[in-house]
């Protein structure tokens, strides 16, 4: 591991998340090498601040980025998160809301 990288455990895990949305905390652990414990905290975290939602499918749990909050820093909160992570590679998709069945689209992760 570096001494040093650009990017927090948060944004790391939260990029995981976006890019794979049923990824286990093991998964991402193993993937960006902190413990599995202090990914349910950063989960914990992201969820508590509204940045991803959480719904169980059978016995795993699916992920959902809010892409509209902004960034948690003073000098960066014009940028929405949802663009941090398409610069990092995330696709989100497009899907209908069930609410209104018209024209309105949500994003969804990729």
């Amino acid at each position: 591991m570096p001494e040093w990288t650009f990017l927090t455990n948060h944004a790391l895990v939260l990029s995981h998340l976006a890019k794979h949305p049923s990824i286990t905390a093991r998964e991402i652990s193993m993937d960006i090498g902190i413990t599995e414990r202090a990914i349910r905290k950063i989960i914990a975290d992201l969820d508590e601040a509204g940045y991803i939602n959480k719904r169980k499918v059978g016995r795993g749990t699916r992920y959902r980025i809010n892409p509209d909050l902004s960034l948690r820093t003073d000098s960066h909160n014009d940028i929405a998160i949802g663009g941090f992570l398409e610069a990092l590679g995330w696709k989100p998709r497009r899907r209908r809301s069930q609410s209104t069945k018209g024209n309105s689209l949500t994003s969804q992760p990729g």
